[in-house]
């Protein structure tokens, strides 16, 4: 059953990592940006096949993606991402568990450490897109028995889980092996991982549409790491997000050959427990906003986090960009939101067209410490309005009163973004995300 249009409240969840790295940690929440309709955390696994995006036009240069990094003999898996930020808030895949597999739904999420799936023992789970995780059909599934290195179950027989999200929901189990399947087109065969086999869930995560998440984050039980612990894949990984109206894409477990002109960030894996860009100015329209580059420092730091939908800035750098903005825009026509309580920043009186959005909006760079710049189009920061033809709102937004620079997935539409974990950097590179997915074949 689809998840209503008019229940997508803000379900950004910035899932808090496991630092103490055990098998059970109760994330607290640090991050709440403030409340929107159309907002949502997590993302999920296979990236699925999308109708050819026509909106914009990328060099044909992808050829040099289509095999894993040439330093590595590792294979690496491929996926189809599904949905998009309109419709759902997020982006998921698809992932198979048990033998013979059991098909589920997975919101991509770069927040979280755990992959879980509702199982059917679970009687405070909602409705989603597949049926529960039925563990007795499963003849290689196997819970994790308590021991030294996880919380266990107050009989001390199994290990347990337990994850809090920013906006309160939470989602709690036991802790489970079997083996997983990335899909018959993946170089990568099925592998045994540890997995959440949820008992409870409240908030969001009830009534999400999509089955679970799966936990790209740093930390032991992250799908990412106990394949690298394995030797099967290189430590990295690869997202890349369909556009405006387009949505789906591709999403790659292990290294790929970066393109040559694909930028990096540094990524300072000590630095916190999220994924990290070393971003220092931010420009509008070829115009440097007048701030202290210490703003983009600031708590955590400038955080790249696939699960949350829209980019949330400190009040400064918030202030700054949409004074700059407005006066760029000043001879469009304001609109309200299709929330008035929300107070979105919408024009109206615009093509319906999104390749001929830069005509009307300015670009936006990010520049790094590195002075590498990332190059924002109007699709990188416009969702559409709901209920106004022609008309587009700002997907940009404070962070509260939160200093933390969070950006979401809006920020890396049809971006190719490479988590480099190895060598602790980022890299960008634009391309047809949704098309990325057949020229991976």
């Amino acid at each position: 059953m689809a998840w209503p249009l008019v229940n997508l409240t803000v379900a950004f969840f910035f899932l808090i990592f496991l630092l103490s790295q055990s098998c059970l940690s109760i994330s607290l929440p640090l991050l709440l940006p403030p409340p929107h309709p159309r907002a949502r955390p997590a993302m999920v696994l296979p990236l699925f096949p999308s109708p050819k995006n026509t909106s914009t036009t990328f060099p044909d240069s992808s050829h040099r993606l289509l095999r894993s990094d040439s330093n590595s003999s590792h294979p690496y898996a491929r996926m189809r991402l599904y949905d998009n930020l309109l419709s759902r808030g997020y982006y998921s895949t698809r992932l198979w568990i048990g033998t013979p597999p059991q098909r589920f739904a997975l919101i991509v999420d770069t927040g979280s450490t755990v992959t879980y799936v509702p199982c059917a023992m679970c009687e405070k789970c909602g409705t989603h897109q597949d049926p529960k995780f039925q563990p007795e059909l499963s003849s290689t599934y196997q819970p994790v028995k308590c021991n030294l290195d996880c919380n266990c179950d107050k009989d001390r027989d199994q290990c347990i889980y337990e994850r809090q999200y920013a906006e309160m929901s939470v989602t709690s189990g036991i802790l489970a092996e079997d083996v997983i399947s990335f899909g018959n087109l993946s170089e990568l065969s099925p592998q045994r991982i540890v997995f959440g086999c949820e008992t409870e869930e409240t908030g969001e995560l009830y009534r999400q549409h999509a089955d679970g998440i799966i936990g790209l984050g740093r930390g032991d039980l992250s799908i990412v790491d106990q394949l690298v612990e394995k030797g099967v894949i290189s430590d990295s990984f690869s997202l890349c997000y369909g556009g405006m109206d387009v949505g789906g894409g591709a999403m790659v477990l292990g290294g790929i050959s970066a393109p040559s002109d694909m930028i990096f960030s540094y990524s300072d894996p000590v630095r916190s427990p999220y994924y990290n860009i070393d971003l220092k100015e931010m420009h509008v329209a070829g115009k440097k906003l007048d701030l202290d580059p210490s703003v983009f420092d600031r708590k955590f730091g400038t955080v790249l986090d696939s699960g949350t939908t829209f980019a949330y800035f400190p009040e400064a750098v918030f202030e700054a960009f949409k004074d700059t903005i407005m006066k760029e825009l000043n001879s469009l026509k304001q609109v309200s939101g299709a929330v008035p309580s929300y107070n979105d920043t919408c024009f109206s009186g615009i093509s319906s067209d999104v390749s001929q959005l830069s005509k009307t909006f300015p670009t936006i760079e990010l520049v790094f410490e590195n002075q590498q710049k990332l190059l924002l189009t109007p699709e990188n920061y416009l969702f559409r309005h709901s209920k106004v033809q022609g008309a587009y709102c700002l997907g940009i937004f404070q962070n509260g009163m939160d200093p933390t620079t969070l950006l979401g997935g809006i920020i890396v539409r049809n971006t190719l973004v490479t988590y480099d974990r190895k060598d602790s950097k980022i890299g960008f590179w634009k391309t047809n995300c949704s098309e990325l997915w057949e020229r991976l074949h």
